[in-house]
């Protein structure tokens, strides 16, 4: 797993209007957290943190005012709904060799039965339990072949080594759903004339 280092500055103000000024500097307020200790107030690189984020579950090293170095992965981003840049980031706390609960990205390789069938993913994410310097980018799950009523379980999904599910085994983390007969034209247009009668 890549690690990340970025240069991040305690903050002693707060608010919207502190917070709309760091946005102004292309900087993004964020809380560091975890082990008990008091949450640390930071400022830190927009595009330099942004181009971490594309990284799930990244591992970002933390030098503090070149003060203290801290390791942290992400907890929590706010994004603005409209324009998508950052807004703020709440960083948890890591120790090198600690176990870590996380969410990872679940990728679909291959080609379902022919039949024109749907694969729905019921998790998009698997909570694994890794060591915090070890976390996967994300798992990928063969589904060649799998035919309308099939599914694939957390259990069924090889994790790397030192890897564990945080789920229950049984989870169902992708299905196959079969294609909906298509409405003809004709028979939509009756049901929609009926629907305005009524």
């Amino acid at each position: 797993m890549s690690e990340v280092k970025l240069t991040a500055e305690t903050r002693t103000e707060f608010g919207k209007g502190a917070a709309r000024r760091i946005r102004r500097d292309s900087k993004v307020p964020g809380v560091l957290y975890g082990h008990g200790s008091e949450p640390l107030h930071l400022t830190l690189p927009g595009h330099d943190l942004l181009l971490a984020l594309r990284t799930p579950n990244v591992l970002i090293s933390l030098d503090i005012d070149g003060k203290t170095n801290e390791l942290a992965i992400p907890k929590a981003v706010q994004r603005d709904p409209l324009k998508g840049f950052l807004e703020h980031v709440d960083l948890l706390l890591v120790k090198r060799g600690e176990k870590v609960t996380v969410e990872v990205p679940v990728h679909a390789e291959g080609e379902l039965a022919p039949g024109g069938n749907l694969l729905e993913h019921v998790l998009a994410a698997l909570p694994v339990e890794a060591e915090a310097t070890h976390i996967p980018e994300a798992v990928t799950v063969s589904v060649e072949g799998l035919e309308a009523g099939a599914s694939v379980h957390a259990k069924d999904i090889k994790l790397p080594n030192g890897v564990t599910l945080a789920v229950e085994e049984d989870a169902v983390v992708l299905q196959v759903l079969q294609a909906q007969a298509e409405e003809t034209e004709g028979e939509a247009a009756a049901e929609g004339e009926e629907a305005a009668e009524a």
